[in-house]
């Protein structure tokens, strides 16, 4: 998948006119990337489209129209869209009450290194995380982890060919496993191996 390019964005103004039917295609797109690992944990796959809306939110939030400052957006942004041999998505830990969340987030030091991807008859492939910067302490972890999926060729051509995959968390205080996840998910994350 191409990285984006500043022309490929709509202008402040053009976006205002087309946010409403761009943001209800891009929900509608949502729907099939994201996964839920047990109750506190969701896997937010982001590709082009993802991205595109996301850029265009913060420039719009911003009121961001300097050539400049658009590109230190993309600069931001691209290194999220998969490049055709990965997956990449947004972690999240997700506890409604702080109390709770702070006790978990102590719990689970190291969680973003225990996040798995696996194309049927396939190593796991663990995730690559936080390549940006370091989200986690010896107290306890961040809610929130950007994460990189590596696939060999041979899986990339076995998850084309419609081969299952499931998704998991070996953690010590959180083991879960999603195994398949659901086909629609399935076929969305695959198309990003195009």
């Amino acid at each position: 998948m191409a990285h984006l390019a500043k022309e490929e964005l709509f202008s402040l103004e053009e976006y205002a006119e087309k946010r409403a039917e761009f943001r209800a295609k891009v929900l509608e797109h949502k729907k099939t990337r994201q996964v839920h690992l047990g109750e506190h944990v969701t896997l937010y796959f982001e590709n082009r489209l993802t991205m595109q809306y996301q850029i265009q939110e913060m420039l719009r939030i911003e009121k961001i129209f300097e050539k400049e400052a658009i590109q230190e957006e993309l600069d931001a942004y691209n290194p999220l869209i998969p490049d055709g041999k990965n997956l990449k998505a947004t972690f999240m830990v997700e506890y409604e009450d702080v109390e709770e969340r702070k006790v978990a987030l102590a719990k689970l030091i190291g969680i973003e290194d225990k996040v798995w991807i696996q194309v049927k008859d396939f190593d796991k492939s663990y995730a690559i995380a936080d390549e940006d910067l370091e989200r986690d302490n010896a107290e306890k972890t961040s809610s929130v982890h950007f994460m990189r999926f590596e696939f060999s060729d041979e899986m990339v051509a076995a998850a084309k060919a419609g081969a299952d995959i499931a998704i998991g968390v070996d953690h010590e205080n959180y083991n879960v496993a999603i195994e398949p996840i659901d086909r629609a998910v399935r076929d969305s994350l695959t198309a990003d191996f195009d």
